[in-house]
């Protein structure tokens, strides 16, 4: 995560294990999203004899990251919990178009009624992953961080913060409870900039705590009240550049609005310490992928 100006901390590469989401906020995830499809049950997969088995792979149709296992696999573990799925590629590879990406063994009913709802979420959170990677690229080398933010996909909040890691990008906040960023409107319903500063610290002392500016005099008064991480809010390059002069090191700059792939690594290189990318996980697409009965 961000948040803090001494220690910069800089998030190690993905690991498929060590950052594997929990198995019971997965299964709690994916029965919702199962009861969202089944409803009272599915009679079309009834339509198969209840003892009969089948084998499907998992097909690629386009270059991607994948991303999503844990919860494609626990869709098919809670409709069949003897289901066998042996992967080809690990999560967080990059895959080619027309290439075996896994291969499942199970009931056949469990395997027909999973399809779709395990292909949402690995086509979601593949398509994630993939412009995440497209964004950690186009900084590579530079010493800035892109981070997510709140704006994600109703309901896969956790799923998507998780693929953008995958990605090779940052988690902002989770969500409104875990840290103060202070908005325009914010600053007004209070009064001023120093006052607004002065009550979230008296109200919440261990949050952390961020504050948007609009322009460079916003910006020093953030500084004098002691603000240590600064949203600098559509500022354009010339801006940017003389922000991280004034600023100096004392706090750390968050660089955000009309940024893209096209412009990002032109404004890493103004200095800021984070870029937010609201696209991360607004304007995704999904990957193409096909999961076949052999």
């Amino acid at each position: 995560m961000l948040y803090s100006v001494e220690s910069r901390p800089v998030q190690l590469p993905f690991d498929p294990v060590r950052d594997r989401p929990p198995q019971e906020k997965v299964f709690v995830q994916v029965r919702a999203a199962l009861e969202e499809d089944l409803g009272p049950g599915d009679p079309s997969a009834a339509l198969i004899p209840a003892e009969r088995r089948a084998c499907a792979e998992l097909i690629s149709r386009e270059r991607a990251v994948l991303c999503g296992a844990p919860w494609f696999e626990a869709v098919f573990k809670m409709l069949d919990p003897q289901v066998e799925i042996r992967w080809a590629v690990t999560e967080g590879a990059s895959i080619e178009s027309n290439q075996r990406l896994c291969r499942i063994e199970g009931q056949a009913r469990a395997l027909l009624t999973g399809e779709r709802t395990a292909l949402n979420y690995l086509q979601t959170l593949s398509g994630t992953a993939t412009l995440a990677r497209c964004y950690a690229e186009a900084v590579a080398g530079l010493p800035v961080r892109v981070l997510d933010t709140r704006k994600t996909l109703p309901g896969l909040r956790l799923q998507q913060k998780y693929a953008v890691r995958c990605g090779g990008c940052h988690n902002h906040r989770l969500g409104l409870f875990d840290a103060i960023l202070i908005k325009e409107n914010h600053i007004r319903a209070a009064g001023s900039i120093p006052e607004v500063l002065a009550a979230a610290r008296a109200a919440h002392p261990a949050l952390p705590i961020e504050i948007e500016v609009e322009d460079l005099d916003e910006l020093a008064l953030a500084l004098e009240a002691g603000a240590s991480l600064i949203l600098l809010d559509n500022f354009s390059l010339d801006m940017l550049r003389q922000a991280v002069a004034l600023t100096a090191g004392r706090a750390l700059l968050e660089a955000s609005g009309g940024i893209g792939l096209d412009n990002i690594r032109t404004v890493a290189e103004t200095g800021v310490d984070c870029i937010s990318i609201g696209a991360l996980t607004k304007d995704v697409r999904a990957i193409d992928l096909s999961l076949r009965l052999l």
